[in-house]
């Protein structure tokens, strides 16, 4: 213990970028809280998420929570006197030398510098480098989808920290793929796993209906195979990057746009569908592991699965 290997890291997600720190409307929704998310009971309490959005292993939460403050406080990026920032995690202890506690401050403070836009690193990056899908290789997975301009013309985008799931569970495009495909040794049989669940949007939408996109999120996992046993902390998070800056402290009354409650349906369709497609991207994007103890993990097989997918008639013959 102490010594390795390290196979973990920390992802970042800044809802307005670094120059921008005013705060976001937001939801969260538990579907099985056999995890941690910190920031949420003020998310709840307010609506507003007011800090950069973390994750990482289970074990560094509260280093990597610390090392936001410094960054928020040293970067003058605070939104009010004090800062309870948003930190969530999934457990690596399989590959990872957990117990090392390998993450440090600086560490935190490096994606927060290099955070930017563009296409989003998949499969053994950052806060997923550890983690394991389905009994394969898991990590991080992104996805998006954008309505069509009589709906809005609205973005939906999802980021996923996969490491949930039993290699029978796994069902992609509606193909029971964990009956025709299994690891040669599956890291785990229980349901020991977690999956976080990002969903940013630029739709006009207030608290309660992110809180509303948040629960779907639950549907794009379930696209998947998941069950959400006891031991898998399945954690959501839902905000909206419209309605700027709107929420000024020296500001006694703020306008803000709502989008209709039955102008949703397709923003629950984006959400359910990117969540799938993102957990299946960080599977694809993820690469063989081996970590402590020689345990091994395998990415899951592209071939393999182009085959059972044919068979299925999801992929031409």
């Amino acid at each position: 213990m102490g010594r390795g290997p390290v196979r973990t890291g920390v992802t970042a997600i800044l809802p307005r970028g670094r120059r921008d720190p005013s705060s976001v409307f937001a939801g969260f929704f538990s579907l099985n809280g056999n995890g941690e998310m910190t920031g949420t009971a003020w998310i709840e309490e307010s609506g507003l998420l007011s800090s950069p959005v973390l994750t990482t292993n289970t074990h560094s939460v509260g280093i990597v929570r610390d090392a936001v403050i410094q960054w928020q406080v040293r970067r003058k990026k605070m939104t009010q006197p004090w800062s309870l920032p948003v930190v969530a995690e999934t457990w690596d202890g399989y590959l990872n030398d957990t117990n090392g506690f390998h993450v440090k401050a600086a560490h935190a403070w490096q994606v927060l510098e290099d955070a930017r836009g563009g296409v989003v690193g998949e499969g053994n990056v950052g806060g997923g480098t550890g983690m394991i899908g389905y009994g394969w290789k898991g990590g991080i997975g992104s996805a998006s989808r954008r309505l069509a301009r009589a709906e809005g013309g609205y973005t939906m985008g999802v980021l996923v920290q996969l490491n949930c799931g039993r290699a029978r569970e796994l069902v992609i495009a509606g193909v029971p793929i964990g009956k025709h495909l299994r690891p040669d040794a599956a890291g785990r049989d229980r349901e020991l796993g977690s999956i976080i669940i990002v969903a940013a949007t630029d739709a006009p939408l207030l608290p309660n209906q992110l809180k509303r996109i948040a629960r779907r999120l639950s549907m794009g996992l379930a696209r998947s195979g998941s069950v959400s046993g006891n031991g898998s902390g399945d954690l959501f998070l839902a905000f909206t990057t419209a309605n700027p800056p709107a929420f000024a402290h020296k500001r006694d009354m703020v306008g803000v746009s709502m989008l209709n409650n039955w102008r949703m349906d397709p923003l629950f369709t984006a959400a359910v569908q990117a969540t799938e497609e993102a957990i299946v991207n960080a599977m694809i994007a993820a690469e063989t592991m081996t970590g402590i103890d020689g345990h091994t993990v395998s990415a899951l097989p592209h071939d393999q699965l182009r085959e059972v997918l044919k068979r299925y008639g999801r992929l031409p013959s």
